[in-house]
């Protein structure tokens, strides 16, 4: 009669048979108490993670020989033997039975082995980062430092509270032998509800620093709450009520901690704050703050803040730099003229450099002056290759020496470190906009409009952005989303270069012209390169080569992109194009010349 019933009927017939069922539903409830039970056990023996990973696999790989010893052998009062074959009828009665006895058994296998299979999912799961990453072993010194919370009532004292945070951040990062998470990664997580325990496998870490500052009048009250997110345990936590000038010993005595909790060995000192004066340092963290915002505005009230700062601490350097920088932004946003914001540059830096002869920023922002201004691409090299030197894993100056090798033409290399610094600074509107131009340049236009669309969420306003994202669009065969996009530039200058490549594209020539004459009228000396490249994109060569003429006259800090510039493309076959790069120490011979070598940091 069995022999006439389906393949599948008799073969689950025989699972029940031989007690198959039985064996799945005891070692899969029995594998899942195992699992929970390592887990519970684990952080409090202090053993590695890897046990549990350990203990997880033998109990996936033991569950089919468990099955397979149960389908091939029985125990029989005289010992272990193979399982016999089915009597006549056995395995029709099976088949037919009521319902209510042949489900239960298959059900209760279903679960077991559901059970065993979540288990391991879920240690699978905490052991691995969603990047894919280990976590790190219970020896490894890494640690994220997390945007401590203001507690002031003021709630624009935020400036205080994160400034306090990447500077405690900072002085960690100087230990050689502790793995800090970088800012802007840790920031990134600033606002969202999750535990630290997922931030901390997200980052890659084994600990955690987090804590809230409260500001008033003078006084600063500091909870600061080291965290080992393999375990989910507070190691250690203190609070200080101090003035300002105190907060720098704060700091101090917060990385002293951490040293010691983690049990770092240093091969040196543990590095330690150079005090100012406590109003001037808040000051300038919140000068650092407005100048990253790249608004005309943000610009304005950073260098205000920033001078407020250096009247009150002639020689802090820091501050110096910071001015530097936000001088050298200006030049490439058009809210100042080249030449005033380079030389404003110039200084800053070179006063940063009479205090600290190795303060790296203030050498790549020379770096960049030489290669945007002054168009000596080896002195550039120069820079950043000692600035590099004193700080390599510097986001802001890896950025940097990416637009020197950018403007080498070496796009490929330069989207690679650029993609670096997003990477380790995932919420730097400035490293977002920037590796947008270059997707824009390398013509991948989707990744182009990706980037600008991440710098203008994270910088709503922020100069050049929509400009920048409709050329991409434009770039990419719409030029009705480009029109639509660039209509909300915030910056008059960029928004009428890129009206008037959206309406040429467009076939609105008399828009085009409007627009094109504005831009002539209002920006022709602190635009002209741009105007250059958008007159070849309207395919008029002659205009364009002219125009080019008075970039070169002006000294605009735009001719430093002018090899990648895909907005050329419709005269790069002009005879009158080789000429003009040799003219400019653009050649190509020229730039082969030019000894810079940098790679992407691990």
């Amino acid at each position: 009669m069995a022999d006439h019933l389906p393949r599948y009927q008799r073969f689950f017939a025989e699972l029940k048979r031989r007690r198959v069922f039985r064996v799945m539903a005891f070692y899969g409830a029995a594998s899942f108490a195992v699992l929970q039970a390592v887990d519970l056990l684990v952080p409090v023996l202090g053993l590695p993670d890897s046990v549990i990973q350990g203990v997880a696999s033998l109990l996936l790989f033991g569950a089919p020989v468990a099955i397979l010893l149960e389908w091939a052998f029985e125990i029989t009062p005289d010992g272990l033997r193979r399982t016999s074959d089915a009597t006549p009828g056995e395995l029709t009665r099976i088949i037919t039975a009521p319902a209510s006895k042949r489900w239960p058994s298959g059900l209760l296998a279903l679960a077991g082995m559901t059970a065993l299979l979540a288990g391991a999912w879920y240690i699978g799961r905490k052991s691995v980062s969603p990047d894919g990453a280990a976590q790190p072993e219970a020896s490894a010194p890494s640690i994220a430092v997390l945007p401590f919370v203001n507690m002031s009532s003021d709630p624009e004292q935020e400036f205080f509270s994160d400034g306090i945070s990447e500077e405690l951040l900072n002085l960690l990062a100087k230990i050689p032998e502790l793995r800090v998470a970088s800012r802007a990664s840790a920031f990134s997580f600033k606002g969202q509800d999750l535990g630290i325990q997922e931030i901390a496998g997200r980052l890659n870490v084994a600990h955690v620093l987090g804590g809230s500052v409260r500001k008033a009048e003078g006084e600063v009250r500091i909870t600061a709450q080291l965290v080992d997110a393999r375990t989910d345990t507070n190691l250690w936590s203190r609070s200080w009520d101090r003035t300002l000038e105190d907060v720098f010993a704060v700091q101090d005595e917060i990385a002293a901690e951490v040293v010691k909790q983690l049990e770092v060995s240093l091969l040196g000192g543990i590095p330690t704050v150079e005090a100012t004066d406590g109003e001037a340092y808040a000051l300038f963290l919140q000068g650092r703050l407005l100048g990253r915002q790249r608004t005309a505005e943000g610009f304005r009230r950073s260098i205000e803040v920033l001078e407020q700062a250096l009247r009150i601490e002639p020689d802090y350097v820091a501050a110096w730099g910071e001015l530097a920088r936000v001088y050298a932004t200006q030049a490439g946003s058009g809210d100042r003229s080249a030449e005033e914001a380079f030389q404003a540059a110039r200084e800053a830096a070179g006063r940063a450099l009479e205090i600290d002869p190795e303060y790296a920023p203030a050498i790549a922002h020379l770096g960049l002056i030489a290669m945007a201004h002054d168009r000596d691409l080896f002195t550039a090299a120069e820079y950043y290759q000692e600035a590099l030197a004193l700080s390599p894993t510097d986001t802001d100056i890896i950025g940097d020496a990416a637009t020197l090798l950018q403007s080498l033409g070496r796009l490929e290399e330069a989207i690679a470190l650029k993609e670096y610094v997003v990477a380790r600074d995932p919420v730097s509107p400035r490293g977002h906009h920037n590796l947008g131009n270059s997707y824009r340049w390398a013509a991948r236009w989707d990744e182009a409009v990706a980037s600008y669309e991440t710098a203008e969420s994270l910088s709503p306003g922020y100069i050049g952005a929509r400009t920048g994202m409709g050329q991409a669009l434009l770039g990419k065969g719409d030029p009705e989303a480009a029109l639509e996009t660039i209509l909300m530039e915030p910056s008059r200058p960029w928004e009428l270069i890129g009206l008037t490549m959206a309406y040429s594209a467009l076939g609105r020539q008399e828009e085009s012209d409007q627009a094109l004459a504005e831009l002539i009228g209002g920006w022709e000396r602190d635009a002209a390169y741009n105007i250059a490249y958008v007159l070849a994109f309207r395919g008029e060569a002659d205009r364009a080569f002219e125009m080019l003429s008075k970039a070169v006259e002006y000294n605009d800090p735009g001719l430093s992109e002018i090899v990648v510039e895909n907005g050329f493309d419709n005269i790069k076959g002009d005879p009158r194009w080789p000429p003009l790069l040799e003219s400019i120490g653009k050649g190509p011979s020229q730039l082969a010349d030019i000894q810079f070598r940098v790679t992407v940091p691990e």
